[in-house]
């Protein structure tokens, strides 16, 4: 037999084959359609994200086409890089709201548009967050250049809170004062506009330039207004900061001696899970198909203090009422926490869960999408780990529980 090296025909038929699904790996070239433009890859390409999860890579940066490993710990993952104002010479102001020492979605969607509006401006801007009460989360990430957090101000004191925004207002002098339009940041906004004598963007949804669009009419209509000082923001106003690490520099500041509130706060009254609407509770614990165990599963739901909701097997099975169920046949939920015992992740449960913060999965299924869905998944009987679940609930303090939910 001769030692020559013989050419595969079939390779080479390839390689003059645009339209054969290897052309572009072995002809080193671009995969390009009939009429020569280029083509997008239908295989789906994918890679790890900033947060440690897997996701499309729709400009096929990884290449080659090849499932990123999940198991990769977050620590070797590349750190963001570090947004730094040096001396900052104007100041956007936010107003940050606190669900049990974390920040809210809302307020990291105002925090997004804040950073656009400081990025818009001829000077070196810092984008200066405010808040009363205690971090209990790092926020790196969350898009704040200089943080001014206010100790002393404890419960709900819209008094205190608007004369310490006014302090705020004379020493640093902000371009702009952002709100959440949603709560108690909304009162605080519309308080600090009449004590400024300032007329406020309420509803603003998007800026452009020098105008905003605010949503009116009952959410019906949009109104455009001239872009303001005080902006009351809603929800997705902005895309929240991925892209970077921010300082959070803590600045000095000292609060001058605060007046008597008339305001008085009388602390949180204790609410029955059971009593709060699905659409308006932080932490839901659902049930689906896969719960087995009912009198075990309203047993952990009291003992987290969650409320209930379920799947649309469930409810449709007869084991939940109506009210309780989630998606979009049902109601749409933005808890803050949401544990999916036992469901398999349809679509139109998943588009319920839409606005829904940590999502956590107990399912037998590795596949189901659910799990895809969820932040933290535990892959087992529902009975078994509820169980689990509920006895180190049991071995924890009251007060520790209520903090980790």
């Amino acid at each position: 037999m001769s030692d020559l090296i013989r050419k595969d025909p079939r390779l080479a038929w390839i390689r003059r084959n645009r339209l054969h699904p290897r052309h572009a790996e072995l002809s080193g070239q671009p995969l390009r359609g009939p009429s020569g433009l280029l083509r997008k890859n239908p295989r789906p390409q994918w890679q790890l994200g900033p947060s440690g999860l897997r996701r499309l890579d729709r400009l096929n940066l990884a290449g080659g086409g090849e499932v990123t490993q999940l198991s990769k710990k977050r620590s070797e993952q590349p750190k963001l890089p570090l947004h730094k104002v040096v001396e900052p010479q104007g100041y956007i102001a936010v107003w940050l709201p606190l669900s049990g020492g974390r920040l809210t979605a809302h307020g990291k969607d105002v925090l997004g548009l804040a950073q656009q509006l400081a990025a818009a401006q001829a000077q070196s801007t810092a984008v200066l967050g405010v808040l009363c009460g205690e971090l209990k989360e790092g926020i790196e990430e969350a898009g704040i250049d200089r943080l001014l957090q206010l100790d002393g101000v404890e419960g709900y004191q819209p008094e205190a809170w608007t004369q310490l925004c006014r302090q705020v207002e004379r020493e640093f002098k902000p371009l702009h004062w952002l709100f959440p339009d949603a709560g108690e940041s909304a009162e605080l906004g519309r308080r600090l506009a009449v004590e400024l004598g300032e007329r406020p963007a309420t509803g603003v949804w998007k800026w452009e330039g020098e105008q905003v669009i605010a949503r009116t009419g009952a959410g019906h209509q949009d109104l455009v207004r001239p872009l303001c000082r005080l902006l009351l923001l809603l929800e997705e106003c902005a895309l929240p900061c991925t892209d970077h690490r921010y300082e959070a520099k803590p600045v000095e500041f000292e609060p001058q001696a605060l007046l008597r509130a008339r305001v008085q706060d009388g602390g949180r009254v204790a609410v029955d899970p059971a009593d709060i609407p699905l659409a308006e509770a932080e932490f839901i614990l659902s049930a689906g198909n896969g719960v087995h165990d009912w009198e075990q599963f309203h047993q952990a739901a009291t003992l987290l203090g969650a409320a209930e909701g379920a799947s649309r097997v469930a409810v449709d099975d007869g084991f939940m009422p109506r009210n309780r169920q989630v998606g979009a046949t049902g109601t749409w939920v933005s808890a803050r926490v949401y544990i999916a015992v036992g469901i398999s992740g349809a679509v139109q449960h998943l588009q319920g869960i839409g606005k829904v913060e940590k999502v956590v999965a107990i399912n037998q299924d590795t596949d189901c999408d659910m799990v895809k869905r969820a932040s933290l998944s535990a892959i087992g009987d529902s009975s078994e780990i509820l169980a689990a679940l509920m006895a180190l609930v049991e071995a924890r303090p009251a007060q520790e529980v209520s903090d980790a939910a």
